[in-house]
């Protein structure tokens, strides 16, 4: 279990599923601006920020090319690196395709599969979340498919302006055919995060769980010191988590897109 410190004043911060590239480009450069100003307040008192998955609504690093766009983002990641503010970053089920750059070019680790860590005296259970749980058996197929070597290899051959179109019309309508039932919520009994988290709470303790995906806030007690938040997305609700290093609370960000105009 990795260990972070946190200084008297410092923080740590939460976010997922900002989906950058969704829906058009126009809405998304829009996005991207509420997030960047987002980074550039909680950079105040940052120790760590974690990023859960999906920052983008496709992402295929190619040997030598990277999706176009999203300069701000980068631009800013980049800077917040060179500043010493911690940043990790989880692939999510529309990203997970990275193969370095963030590492080589930003200094920020990615990481594929859930991760541990220990913050002032509370353990952390961080993943994006896809494939976790009961059920969802199709997905959990595609997901290997996705992730194998070799398939990855096949799609690099593709030229990147065929690759990315197609891969971005796949994106779309994979959102579009489960955006609703993501955000719906399920009941507590039913919710598979919450299920997964106690599943895990009966080999070991954690005091939270924090995951994405679900795009919809969340904050549900799975044991009796332990909890389990949905970090929600910056589609539709523009929430996010903080801890500062005693109590971790489920926040929402009010400079809106309605508020940039």
């Amino acid at each position: 279990m990795s260990r972070i410190g946190l200084p008297a004043g410092k923080r740590i911060y939460f976010a997922s599923d900002f989906h950058l590239g969704a829906p058009n480009a126009a809405a998304s450069r829009d996005r991207e601006r509420v997030i960047v100003r987002w980074l550039n307040e909680v950079a105040q008192d940052a120790q760590h920020i974690f990023l859960v998955g999906d920052i983008f609504d496709f992402w295929f690093e190619y040997k030598e090319v990277i999706p176009k766009g999203y300069t701000r983002l980068l631009g800013k990641l980049a800077e917040l690196s060179d500043q010493g503010i911690g940043i990790t970053v989880f692939i999510g089920n529309h990203d997970m395709w990275m193969n370095g750059y963030f590492e080589e070019e930003l200094n920020i680790p990615v990481f594929f599969e859930p991760q541990t860590y220990t913050i002032g005296d509370k353990n952390f259970y961080i993943g994006h979340g896809d494939g976790l749980g009961p059920g969802d058996h199709g997905y959990k197929f595609l997901k290997k498919v996705f992730r194998n070597p070799v398939c990855r290899w096949l799609f690099s051959l593709l030229h990147p302006s065929w690759g990315i179109a197609l891969a971005n019309y796949f994106s779309r309508k994979s959102r579009a055919a489960t955006g609703m039932e993501l955000e719906q919520f399920l009941g507590e009994e039913n919710e598979w995060l919450a299920i997964y988290s106690k599943e895990i709470l009966q080999k070991e303790h954690f005091d939270y769980f924090i995951f994405g995906h679900r795009h919809l806030p969340l904050d549900l007690q799975v044991g009796p010191n332990s909890r389990y938040i949905n970090l929600g997305d910056w589609l539709n609700y523009f929430t996010y988590a903080v801890f500062d290093g005693t109590n971790l609370t489920l926040e929402k960000y009010q400079q809106t897109l309605k508020a940039e105009s």
